[in-house]
């Protein structure tokens, strides 16, 4: 048996973390000159976390340095050899610093094994994958077939999402003031997708929530494995927005009945940067487009 850990920024709550017996090492946030840790919804860090951006606050988010990495890697290696899944290159540069603390602790461990993997994924479609390689742990697979179906499999992971405003993309510079408002004033959600680097894409754009809603739905049973016979994990998370989220769960309740669907919340890294009101969907597809 081996290790096998993830980041933070895979937005599933530590107490399912726990239970699949994955450790996580956290990203952490600041608001002004403060630092908060991401506590993967172990106390009340979430609903502080949106506290601020309700109050108009800007976190900012910061890599997890070598050091950290080095020391959580290190007591992971004494329990034995190790698969790191790292957060999403296109998203981070996280990763990078992951690959060269394990490096160093190679010659430290030298009959260890430790990998570090790009996830290629953020937020669920993160957490799907690393939740998707906790089964084949489970059910006896080795290191070798599990790290092969990985690297295989990555950009599988589809990421379609919306969001039902502008307000923050205005706060992060991304759109103008006039922009914002007459956006917000007709309602116009952009849609985005995480391309096969791990990139954002924004692709598409609607007048109402419910348009991005049913475009969500459209690209959903475009690009699931096996259509309405999907079987796998069909997650959904947002960013304050539980109606709007709760309304997608139904449809896809409905939709998939096969499916595992389940709605979790954003946690305060990716919320960073996307703000409130954000809608997204996860699932194994096909291959995701440049």
């Amino acid at each position: 048996m081996f290790i096998l850990t993830c980041e933070s920024t895979a937005d599933l709550p530590l107490s399912y973390l726990e239970e699949r017996n994955i450790s996580a090492i956290p990203y952490t946030y600041s608001v002004d000159g403060v630092e908060y840790v991401d506590d993967m919804g172990k106390f009340d860090g979430r609903k502080q976390f949106y506290k601020f951006l309700s109050d108009g606050k800007r976190p900012q988010t910061s890599l997890i340095c070598e050091e950290r990495y080095v020391n959580f890697f290190r007591e992971q290696l004494q329990k034995g050899d190790l698969l790191h899944v790292a957060f999403d290159s296109g998203l981070s540069q996280s990763v990078y610093n992951a690959y060269s603390a394990a490096e160093k602790l190679k010659k430290e461990f030298p009959k260890r094994r430790i990998v570090v993997i790009d996830s290629t994924s953020g937020c669920l479609g993160y957490g799907i994958f690393v939740d998707i390689l906790a089964d084949m742990r489970d059910e006896g697979k080795s290191f070798d077939i599990i790290y092969d179906w990985a690297r295989a499999n990555r950009t599988k992971v589809q990421h379609q999402f919306f969001s039902t405003t502008l307000t923050y993309y205005r706060r992060s510079g991304r759109v103008s003031g006039p922009a914002m408002l007459i956006g917000n004033l007709f309602k116009i959600c952009p849609i985005l997708r995480l391309n096969k680097e791990g990139k954002i894409i924004a692709y598409s754009k609607v007048m109402s929530v419910t348009k991005a809603i049913n475009k969500t739905l459209e690209e959903t049973a475009e690009h699931i494995q096996n259509g309405k016979d999907y079987d796998g994990k069909l997650w959904i998370a947002h960013s304050d927005c539980i109606d709007t989220a709760q309304i997608v769960l139904k449809k896809l309740q409905e939709e998939y009945p096969k499916a595992d669907v389940q709605l979790f919340e954003i946690g305060p890294i990716i919320g960073s940067h996307c703000g409130q009101g954000t809608v997204a969907v996860y699932f194994m597809g096909d291959e995701r487009a440049a």
